[in-house]
């Protein structure tokens, strides 16, 4: 920190900008945390350019895409929707992925400009499919659909359901693939609704389950 002068003002502006653009509140106080970060490096009154801001950005997230924390995904999802994106969200614990995830997560991610994937945290996974899973540790999850050309940033939460989540990065779209019989099925619907975003429920494109997987692997194996 070299001169703190300005920085207030900086935060103002940057938030102003940011609601004005689009962004939900969140998002836009953790953009415009990182512009006072940049305005209290520089001597005396310093204003902040477009170019510097988005280094920034690309900075504290580590990367364009990929897997974030939940503050990084907070300020990319800021930047995205400054740029006039929509932003796709859908979640699960993807334990093993298969072809059926990733025709499905294709789907999804035509239906905005960036998809997001919540993935259910170890414990959490314990907690819904029971003992003996997950198969894989959220880091390697979390690897494997970050990978994917559809998947655009990945993020893990410890909640048994993504509600938290929701109404944090309130996406544009929220998507779930299933049998469910409508949207009322899909966890968070009212709140995706409630300010204003899109819920839509997806078929399955094949005929596939990760717990089928793992019944079969267990029966070959004589578990």
């Amino acid at each position: 920190v070299y001169d703190v002068t300005g920085a207030g003002d900086t935060v103002i502006a940057v938030l102003a900008a940011a609601v004005a653009a689009g962004s939900e509140l969140p998002q836009a106080v953790a953009l415009a945390n990182i512009a006072a970060g940049i305005v209290v490096g520089k001597l005396g009154t310093a204003a902040v350019s477009a170019p510097e801001l988005r280094r920034a950005v690309q900075q504290d997230q580590g990367s364009e895409r990929g897997a974030l924390t939940l503050e990084q995904l907070q300020v990319a999802i800021a930047d995205a929707r400054a740029r006039g994106e929509r932003v796709v969200f859908t979640n699960g614990c993807f334990d093993i992925i298969h072809a059926g995830h990733v025709a499905y997560l294709e789907q999804a991610r035509k239906l905005g400009d960036r998809l997001v994937v919540a993935v259910n945290s170890d414990e959490s996974v314990r907690r819904l499919k029971g003992k003996g899973r997950p198969i894989n540790p959220a880091e390697r999850r979390m690897a494997v659909l970050a990978g994917l050309e559809a998947v655009d940033w990945v993020v893990c939460f410890a909640q048994d359901t993504p509600r938290e989540l929701l109404q944090i990065l309130r996406p544009d779209i929220l998507v779930k693939g299933g049998d469910y019989p409508g949207k009322e099925g899909v966890v968070g619907w009212e709140i995706v609704e409630e300010y204003g975003g899109e819920v839509r429920v997806l078929g399955f494109v094949d005929d596939v389950s990760t717990t089928a997987i793992v019944n079969r692997i267990l029966e070959d194996n004589g578990g």
